[in-house]
């Protein structure tokens, strides 16, 4: 499938997906929770009656995500957090006698996406340390929780949202998301079949020159080295710099020969 195309198609759900963090006490959490959400491509954050918002520290923590604060919706309630939307999953590590069904983050993901395709979806985070109530839970149609280890699950408010964020951009995108670089490429096309000829005439001259390699005593030597580069699959960048390496070699042999034959002559 062509990436392009696939980021055009998978780019509706993830837009239609709102995080609604409820009574946030740090502001430095919603920070890092919008820096988490637009490392994986969502938008739509929520706060639900937040303690200091907004709020420098916020800015500060968000590390570029600014743009997710500066339009970030602060509600009164969870009820108007949740108005429009037609799915919704509550985060939480408690299990609870009376509430929706449990769903481990990656399979959570998978559904909050598919229901995405419909309508406004919602992943609902409570306080940094009392969780999301049980009436706020029973707002939502599933409980999602992450499976951390057993004997510490403690997980930072932001750190919970960058995990269900990266399932849920897996998810968006059948497990292959696009890859971004601003790098420059490395790698250079690879090298012609006239390139790499030239290449060995050049290296067995040199080997020649050099004394190392005997042409009436060849043996296996040069086969052994087509071998060598053949499995290195040479790019021409490759190519330019193994002969500009061997023109090295012969301009110092040369001028070696020249010093030598002044000696000769002098003498």
């Amino acid at each position: 499938m062509n990436r392009a195309a696939g980021a055009d198609r998978s780019r509706l759900p993830l837009d239609r997906i709102r995080v609604v963090l409820s009574h946030t006490s740090h502001p430095g959490n919603i920070g890092a929770a919008a820096r988490a959400m637009k490392t994986m491509g969502l938008t739509r954050l929520l706060l639900v009656n937040p303690k200091r918002f907004p709020d420098d520290e916020a800015v500060a923590r968000s590390a570029g995500a600014d743009d997710l604060l500066a339009g970030a919706r602060v509600c009164s309630s969870l009820d108007e957090a949740l108005a429009d939307t037609q799915f919704a999953c509550a985060v939480t590590a408690r299990q609870r006698n009376l509430g929706p069904p449990p769903l481990a983050a990656r399979a959570a993901a998978a559904e909050i996406v598919a229901r995405a395709g419909d309508g406004a979806v919602a992943l609902l985070f409570g306080n940094e340390s009392a969780g999301l109530s049980n009436a706020e839970v029973q707002r939502c149609q599933r409980t999602v929780f992450i499976p951390a280890n057993p004997g510490y699950g403690s997980l930072n408010l932001a750190a919970a949202v960058q995990i269900l964020a990266y399932e849920l951009r897996l998810a968006a995108f059948d497990n292959q998301p696009p890859l971004g670089s601003r790098t420059v490429a490395f790698a250079s096309p690879p090298a012609s079949h006239q390139d790499i000829e030239r290449f060995y005439q050049h290296l067995e001259r040199v080997m020649v020159g050099s004394g190392f390699l005997d042409p009436q005593r060849p043996r296996r030597l040069l086969p052994k080295l087509r071998r060598l580069f053949g499995r290195a699959g040479l790019e021409r960048d490759e190519i330019n710099i193994l002969r500009g390496v061997l023109d090295a070699v012969e301009r110092q042999n040369a001028g070696r020969q020249i010093d030598h034959t002044s000696e000769i002559m002098e003498d």
